[in-house]
């Protein structure tokens, strides 16, 4: 069985629907697996095998199974405003220029369609996740990621409006009208996300897209308040303040911010305010805790914090008191300098950092892709979490880790213990060392669970589905593929 969620317009809540329907169906006792054959995002797991895009990574959490390279076999990683990284079967195949990514798509097919075969062979029933829109007719040459690979693996497609935004049913009708006959064929149903208030409000707007597309609607999803408590795969989805609590805890918004779900368990603990800041903003210099975090493009992205004037602002927060953590790209930039001889991550060069740590990174051609268990030194709390970066970074600082991973130190810390540093993704998804952490730092901890949180999470929002969408006629219609 097979089914494809596309969605009408970016950022629909297509993601979260997949994550959803995972768990209904796993609940139901099938083996439900996720895939979507193209992603772009500088939010990523390890998996195994090497990367996929973390929202790949929820839904298999949603499935009850381990994340595998397959079920999202191509990666797109922004590493600046016209180029990407990809990343093919979970390992890096090279970077390229938008422009020139149209040339490389056509052998892409290949082994989208393998990932597909094997989830298949394994699986009761996959949930495929479109990417953008089938309404981006310009990109529909050799598209591997929506009607493309719908039309190469037959698979049919539930196309998603998100009515929260507004023009719901110009999205929907405007869809089928803009695409090719044998794409709109491809459509069996549409499902409306997001609304607000008493759905049947919308219920001569419902009649009135089954009407004009022909197609049979699968339901109105009120907005899923708790989605928050989920990880977020887009940038988009950031800014603002997250919690109530007089701890401070600021992050510049990078360029080209990478795996920023690290600060979620942050934001659920009740002493504690997480601020994104976003650019052309000052850093609060009343911060209590400054984190730099992970970027997909760090010499750039240190040229950008410098351009919004942060490192002042950062200088002026430590001066009253502020400590500050950064976390792989983040961390590189705190050391006194980046090397990248050999244009890994961009043009070739060697900058200067902002000099907080006395560690020197160099970029190698080598990625380290791993899940890392590692030991906080100080408190011996235990750590897992995982590491996707190139560079090594040495140094003085580097005497005093963070951890230590199987007995190797791992991180930097200045001697006053103000400025520290480390590689590690998803530290404080580990609820001893963040409410130890916290503590250290004069916040008196919560009692949340983070891992527990996320799963009850889950398990609402397959509540959610199953109250508003017709679910045993999805999988009717998974089944008739």
């Amino acid at each position: 069985m097979k089914l494809m969620i596309q969605g009408a317009g970016s950022n629909v809540g297509k993601s979260m629907l997949v994550a959803g329907l995972c768990r209904v169906f796993t609940r139901q006792g099938l083996a439900v697996r996720p895939f979507k054959p193209q992603n772009m995002s500088n939010n990523a797991a390890v998996a195994l095998g090497g990367e996929i895009g973390r929202a790949q990574a929820l839904q298999a959490r949603a499935c009850g199974v381990p994340p595998t390279v397959h079920m999202n076999p191509v990666l797109l990683k922004p590493e600046s405003e016209t180029g990407s990284q990809v990343i093919v079967q979970g390992q890096r195949l090279t970077t390229v220029r938008a422009r020139d990514y149209a040339r490389l798509k056509p052998s892409l097919m290949a082994p989208v369609l393998d990932s597909f075969h094997r989830l298949s062979a394994e699986a009761d029933l996959v949930i495929v996740e479109g990417a953008g829109s089938p309404a981006e007719v310009n990109l529909r040459a050799n598209d591997i990621a929506n009607m493309g690979f719908a039309c190469a693996a037959g698979v049919p497609v539930v196309l998603v409006g998100d009515i929260d935004r507004g023009g719901v049913i110009a999205q929907l009708v405007g869809t089928q009208s803009v695409i090719d006959p044998q794409d709109a064929a491809m459509i069996r149903g549409f499902l409306i996300n997001k609304f607000r208030g008493d759905p049947r409000l919308f219920d001569d707007g419902y009649a009135f897209v089954k009407d004009r597309t022909g197609w049979p609607g699968f339901g109105v999803v009120p907005w899923f308040a708790k989605a928050h408590l989920l990880p977020a795969e887009d940038a988009a989805d950031l800014g603002g303040s997250r919690g109530t609590g007089r701890f401070l805890i600021a992050v510049p918004q990078l360029s080209r911010i990478a795996n920023f779900d690290d600060l979620d368990p942050l934001a659920q603990e009740p002493g504690v305010t997480l601020r994104m800041i976003a650019p052309g903003m000052p850093l609060p210099v009343e911060a209590d805790l400054i984190i730099l975090p992970g970027s997909k493009s760090t010499i750039a992205d240190l040229a950008f914090f410098r351009a919004q004037g942060w490192d002042i602002d950062l200088a002026a927060a430590l001066r009253r008191g502020a400590r500050v953590l950064g976390l792989c790209g983040g961390y590189q930039m705190l050391g006194r300098s980046i090397a990248d001889p050999d244009g890994i991550e961009g043009p070739p060069a060697s900058v200067h950092g902002l000099g907080l740590l006395a560690i020197d990174t160099v970029m190698t051609a080598d990625k380290r892709v791993t899940e890392t268990a590692a030991i906080h030194v100080g408190s011996n709390e235990p750590v897992r979490g995982y590491e996707i970066h190139i560079g090594r970074s040495t140094g003085s600082d580097c005497v005093r880790p963070m951890f230590t991973v199987t007995g190797t130190p791992e991180g930097a810390t200045r001697p006053d213990g103000r400025v520290m540093g480390s590689y590690l993704h998803g530290m404080f998804s580990a609820d001893g060392f963040r409410r130890m952490f916290l503590a250290s730092l004069g916040v008196t901890p919560g009692t949340i669970s983070y891992d527990a949180t996320v799963d009850a999470t889950l398990d609402a929002l397959a509540d959610h589905l199953e109250a508003h969408v017709d679910c045993p006629g999805l999988l009717a219609l998974a089944r008739g593929a």
